[in-house]
């Protein structure tokens, strides 16, 4: 298949470098030179624009950071809906709000294109792997069109329906979880190493015990190895629990976790860390109580 990739980051990047593995034709799209670099040397095509994308694509798979990007790089003054042909799949795996997924499909029907709303989950690591997981609704036709690119991506894809909004409300429901185990594994390892245990120790043990989380295991390592490269970072889940919140604001729903888990990532991008790895929302903690962590000798702020 003809295929388009918009944001070569770290799901969009590996999302692209599978579908050239399945032997797909990819044109990728990214502002960054390295990233466009990355794609070409493994036999993809990388542009600057969504404009500069070739005509006539198949299909097209967007993983920008929000919604308004979304709607910029399919119908801004750069954007590339204009040259879909009728008939041709846009697959939104970013995560916004049910409504705005639901007004993005319209939108896309009114041009003649089919959308699945499907958000995905796994992170760096799975998207490298093709194992994604993929929490689609669309119709039947934009799915039976772009199977070989669900077969590349993903390990396993929910089919929720054929109403745009579905995935986007699952993925919500799976990011407020995502956001509050992040900071709770945070604020864990903070007080154990506030109250003296080893660092790796509390790290082992935990996760042999019933108080461990798919995100202790995974994120807790980049606390202990001192590294805060961004393969999800801290402005994610300002945005992400914020769409969350949102949404159980309209439908007069308390999230008290949800809540307190958002003003952790924020005080922490005030802090100047939004851009670091979203784990170390943990700096929150360190300047609170003044511990070190792992790798380093005084609090980061």
């Amino acid at each position: 298949m003809k295929l388009g990739v918009i944001g070569l980051g770290s799901m969009g990047m590996g999302a692209a470098l599978n579908l050239v593995k399945h032997g797909h034709d990819v044109h990728g799209c990214e502002l960054r030179e390295a990233a466009r670099a990355e794609l070409t040397s493994a036999g993809g095509h990388a542009v600057g624009r969504a404009a500069d994308l070739p005509a006539g694509l198949d299909a097209l798979i967007i993983l920008v950071v929000n919604a308004a990007q979304a709607n910029d790089v399919l119908f801004g003054p750069d954007g590339c809906a204009a040259k879909l042909p009728k008939g041709a799949v846009v697959l939104c795996c970013t995560t916004m709000a049910p409504e705005a997924a639901r007004a993005l499909d319209a939108r896309l029907a009114d041009a003649g294109l089919l959308m699945l709303d499907a958000p995905v989950s796994g992170g760096a690591v799975g998207a490298r792997a093709g194992s994604m997981t993929v929490m689609a609704s669309g119709p039947e036709a934009a799915f039976a069109k772009v199977q070989p690119v669900l077969d590349a991506i993903a390990g396993k894809v929910w089919r929720l329906g054929d109403a745009a909004g579905v995935g986007s409300t699952v993925k919500m429901v799976n990011q407020l979880l995502a956001g509050v185990h992040i900071a709770t594994a945070a604020e864990a390892m903070a007080l154990g190493i506030r109250a003296g245990a080893d660092p790796q120790a509390l790290f082992d043990v935990i996760s042999t015990s019933a108080g461990s989380s798919w995100m202790w295991q995974n994120r807790v390592p980049h606390i202990l190895a001192g590294d805060d490269t961004p393969l999800s970072a801290v402005n994610i889940f300002v945005k992400d629990l914020g769409i969350v919140l949102d949404q159980a604001r309209a439908l007069t729903f308390p999230l008290p976790m949800a809540s307190a888990a958002h003003q952790l990532f924020l005080a922490a991008a005030a802090a100047g860390q939004g851009g670091k790895d979203d784990v170390f929302v943990i700096r929150v903690w360190q300047a609170l109580a003044g511990i070190a962590l792992p790798g380093e000798d005084k609090p980061e702020i």
